[in-house]
């Protein structure tokens, strides 16, 4: 009994993991069965027959290019794409919310109201200016040598390790 109820929270777990970060990608045709072959922007064609197929992503993008303005509860219906999913889409930067809409994601880090992303533009600049301080912290130090070809200016060619047999 325990083993069946892990294991279905598995397939649970892994569904979710699809329908987010691969967006429902289709691997065979529904037509002919032939492999669907990534045509770019969530468009994917049969290698047998020719047919066309989209992913979550592309579904959204051709329902967006003729509904503009459409929310995301009205994309979610059109398309049969989860709102999750194209909340998801819309923090990966791969959707923006219109500019005349009244709806807003909020900046992960301000709170600023902003179309896409995680983050707002100042916020991002600084996240980023963090990072770079953080790796000049983490600088190895021109003063240390290690393994290298250069020879060490305190040496001066003198041998190192003498024989004392």
């Amino acid at each position: 009994m325990g083993n069946v109820d892990r294991e279905e929270k598995q397939i649970k777990f892994r569904r979710e993991l699809l329908d987010i970060s691969h967006l429902n990608m289709p691997t065979f045709c529904e037509k002919c069965q032939g492999v669907m072959v990534f045509k770019g922007v969530g468009e994917y064609k049969c290698e047998d027959c020719g047919h066309l197929e989209y992913d979550d992503y592309g579904k959204c993008r051709n329902y967006i290019e003729t509904h503009p303005g459409a929310t995301s509860a009205q994309v979610s219906a059109g398309t049969g794409v989860s709102q999750k999913a194209i909340r998801q889409m819309l923090k990966d930067q791969r959707l923006e919310i219109a500019p005349n809409s009244h709806a807003f994601l909020k900046c992960e880090s301000c709170g600023a109201s902003i179309r896409y992303g995680r983050l707002c533009k100042a916020c991002e600049v600084k996240y980023h200016r963090e990072l770079e301080d953080e790796a000049r912290a983490h600088k190895p130090h021109s003063n240390m040598s290690g393994f290298s070809t250069k020879i060490p200016k305190s040496e001066e060619g003198a041998k190192r390790f003498t024989k004392d047999w």
